[in-house]
């Protein structure tokens, strides 16, 4: 199962990726080098978004597609999902 996941760093920019292991991957943004380079300088992240599916190439399309939305975009699709995690796909 991957997750795609959209998080919100503490500078209120957002950052989407995908991963098999959504609590380890925020714990690693937040607190290791493993983190993305993106994110170790704008600590604390939370997460604001969270989806499953079953394959890794739907979930890549998906980051995709969200990669390409605009800021107002992904903020509506953020606030018209009840829970920040785990609707499956």
């Amino acid at each position: 199962m991957y997750h795609l996941y959209i998080l919100k760093c503490a500078d209120e920019t957002l950052y989407t990726g995908i991963t098999v292991d959504l609590k380890r991957r925020i714990g690693e943004h937040n607190s290791s080098e493993l983190g993305a380079k993106y994110t170790r300088s704008r600590r604390p992240v939370e997460l604001a978004y969270s989806k499953k599916f079953r394959n890794r190439s739907t979930a890549s399309r998906e980051e995709a597609r969200i990669k390409a939305l605009s800021r107002k975009e992904k903020l509506e699709m953020i606030k018209n999902t009840h829970s920040p995690s785990d609707r499956q796909a």
